[in-house]
């Protein structure tokens, strides 16, 4: 959005919106402040919306107040107590007040009463002078009585004040402890003209009923408001977020064009080597996994660097897919990373690949973990930089600066919800063009896919490999709570293991949680006999992996965990997997959690177990994994329920935007034109294109991460 406004001061720099500041030269703290908090232009400043914009009141007899209504009085000051707001001490004293003031109607016998709360000593001064006022507030009721709280209130000495409010109240959010009031001054002193000149540094409002600058008036209240309606406010949204979209399209496009304009290593498809291959594999892949290392394989002969999602519920079998595709790699002479989010995932992998692969002359494979000791790390580090080793297995510790490769062809990331963008630009950018293969068991909805993915193209595995019997799930109120438990010493008795998961390692002062802890000693008593031991994030790495590896081997029947077995432990014998507090979990989780068992030749079962009586709702969402265990239908009702935000349960890095009005559950439909827009234009007028592609390359500096 371009932005010039008239009769308006110069300023230089980041602060030049302090020249809407009634003419001053200099930036005052709260502009500072702002400037701090990322409003740096007015284009940063039209993006800070009101909190709410409500038409202005006509002044109105008491009797005509309503709750929940904005109301416009005057009177006379009849009655006020001003006391100290207590808890609110300062240095030994009562800084504050509270306030009570009762006006009286000045043609009448009608009273209201206004309360006041942390008053400041000059406003508390102010109210021991009132005699006639004037006052603005929300109509509130407390203890059966009307009453309007902190309103704003004027001396009645100037009668034409109401005529200054003008047609709207808009009152803005605290930002960076600068004042709704402060802000909403600087919009005031924007000229009027200003308003019309707002325009799209994109050219979108081309592409839209609705400008950019229309939505902007109406989202401020600067429009008459007999104008204004519900449906327009909605619109006015709408196009801001279609604007936000835009930007999010246009990053996403550019980035994917810039990482495809460079030179990839050629890793040639080789069947005869594939066959070799897949003759050490303890089962047949189905015609899925096939598919996919064939679609990898392509992807990685065509001369660019590849940028790949590997996706399908847990137990599918993309790992297989990832460790093909890579032997393949390594065996035309490049290195392979291969990144997860936990040491437990890495020593799983480690352990695959061993067991399947192990016996390759070519194949050399190392760990690189934080838990190493730094004489073991230097080794590793020294292996890969010479190219002595030739496949690698880490957590975060792989894009750190000291790993350095001889001929980085191949990055594999598992589990790409646990990372972002820049980690995984960080790590591709160890090598010349590398290729990137991302893994993820959370299904991506099509939504968050155009929105944070895009970049990407995607290869799905659908089809479970054969032999999996299933799992069934089933919530386990209070009434069915002892049925379940004799389940379990059934299925003890039979040899299965399974877990026990709870979301809280200790018990908390402050949340009503189960946890690992208690539930140990609980279960040492109700099941004895039972070999049993916990595992949660806190432990150290040597007592993780022991316990694993003994859980794993089969001396361990029952593993009482946090949700760090989310990823990372294949147990086919582990055939029940218990849930505590499962509504403290999302649906993406509880699946993935679930997905650690039913891995062998015995059917899985996940319970999961109430402490409490849970709502409707909350009662309904977990119902959706008794109905299903198709991983995207699982992911679109998780998106439904918890936001973009919080679906994964992490913040990523390096995001691709954090939208300020955009919603995609909100605005799906939305997203869904943007994304036909843009694609419309890359094919029938890339001329339009290019150069807003150019100038947010330029100006978000994204390049600079490629």
């Amino acid at each position: 959005m371009r932005s010039k406004p008239s009769n308006t001061a110069s300023l230089s720099g980041e602060s030049h919106l302090l020249a809407v500041a009634a003419g001053k030269k200099t930036p005052s703290a709260h502009l500072e402040s702002l400037v701090a908090a990322g409003v740096r232009t007015l284009d940063d400043l039209m993006w800070l919306l009101p909190l709410r914009t409500l038409p202005m009141p006509k002044p109105r007899p008491f009797r005509e107040a309503r709750e929940g209504e904005l109301f416009l009085g005057c009177g006379k000051v009849i009655h006020r107590e001003v006391k100290p707001a207590y808890g609110r001490r300062t240095k030994g004293r009562f800084l504050l007040s509270n306030g009570f003031v009762i006006v009286k109607e000045l043609d009448g016998e009608a009273t209201l009463p206004l309360r006041f709360f942390n008053l400041y000593p000059q406003q508390k001064k102010q109210i021991e002078d009132w005699d006639k006022v004037w006052f603005l507030g929300t109509m509130q009721e407390w203890k059966a009585q009307n009453q309007i709280v902190n309103p704003k209130v004027h001396s009645l000495v100037d009668e034409a004040w109401a005529q200054t409010l003008g047609e709207w109240l808009v009152e803005y959010p605290t930002v960076n402890k600068v004042p709704g009031t402060y802000t909403a001054k600087l919009f005031d002193n924007l000229p009027t003209d200003f308003w019309q000149g707002l325009k799209s540094d994109y050219g979108t409002d081309e592409l839209n009923d609705l400008s950019l600058s229309r939505a902007f008036q109406i989202l401020h209240a600067r429009i008459p408001s007999a104008q204004f309606t519900k449906e327009l406010r909605s619109s006015a949204e709408e196009r801001l977020a279609y604007e936000e979209f835009f930007v999010d399209q246009l990053k996403i496009t550019t980035r994917r064009r810039f990482i495809k304009r460079k030179v990839g290593p050629n890793i040639q498809p080789d069947a005869e080597t594939l066959t070799v291959f897949l003759k050490r594999l303890p089962f047949t892949l189905t015609e899925d996994q096939i598919k996919s290392v064939q679609q990898i394989l392509d992807d990685m002969n065509t001369g660019h660097p590849m940028m790949r999602m590997l996706q399908g519920d847990v137990g599918c079998g993309k790992t297989v897919v990832a460790m093909l595709v890579a032997l393949v790699a390594i065996q035309q002479g490049h290195q392979v990373a291969l990144m997860c989010p936990t040491e437990a995932l890495a020593h799983q992998h480690a352990k695959t690949l061993t067991e399947m692969f192990g016996s390759l002359p070519f194949l050399k494979p190392v760990l690189l973990l934080g838990s190493l000791k730094k004489k073991g790390k230097d080794a590793v580090l020294k292996a890969l930089a010479e190219g002595e080793a030739n496949f690698v297995i880490g957590t975060h510790s792989l894009f750190q600066e000291s790993v350095v490769f001889k001929k980085l062809a191949l990055a594999i990331i598992d589990e790409q919800h646990k990372f972002g963008v820049e980690q995984r630009l960080m790590l591709t950018a160890k090598g010349a063009g590398t290729h990137c293969l991302i893994m993820s068991a959370t299904p991506i909805p099509r939504t968050l896919s155009l929105a944070q993915y895009g970049d990407l193209d995607f290869t799905t595995i659908k089809v479970m490999p054969a032999g999996r019997k299933g799992i069934k799930t089933r919530i386990v109120a209070k009434a069915n709570y002892d049925k379940y438990v004799e389940f379990i010493k059934q299925r003890l008795a039979g040899g299965d293991q399974g877990y026990m998961v709870f979301p809280a390692i200790e018990e908390s002062e402050t949340m009503a949680l189960q946890n690992v802890t208690d539930a140990f000693q609980q279960y040492q008593k109700e099941l004895p006999g039972v070999p049993m031991a916990v595992l949660h994030g806190k432990m150290k790495a040597e007592d993780k992996e022991a316990t694993v590896k003994a859980f794993t081997e089969g001396t361990i029947r029952i593993l009482i965990a946090t949700s760090v077995i989310e990823v990372g432990i294949n147990v086919p014998n582990a055939a029940f997997m218990c849930v505590y507090n499962p509504e403290r979990f999302g649906l993406s989780s509880l699946h993935q959690l679930r997905g650690r068992v039913g891995r062998g030749d015995k059917a899985g079962f996940c319970f999961l177990v109430l402490d409490k009586d849970l709502g409707p709702s909350a009662i309904e969402r977990l119902e959706v994994l008794e109905k299903t265990t198709d991983g995207f239908v699982i992911a679109e009702a998780d998106l439904q329920n918890r936001g973009e935000g919080d679906l994964f349960g992490v913040d990523q890095s390096g995001e691709v935007t954090r939208r300020r009005v955009a919603d995609f559950m909100k605005h799906s439909h939305v997203l869904e034109k943007v994304y036909r827009d843009v694609q419309h234009l890359m094919a029938t007028d890339p001329g339009k294109i290019d150069p807003m592609l150019l100038k947010l390359a330029r100006d978000q500096k994204i390049l600079d991460t490629i």
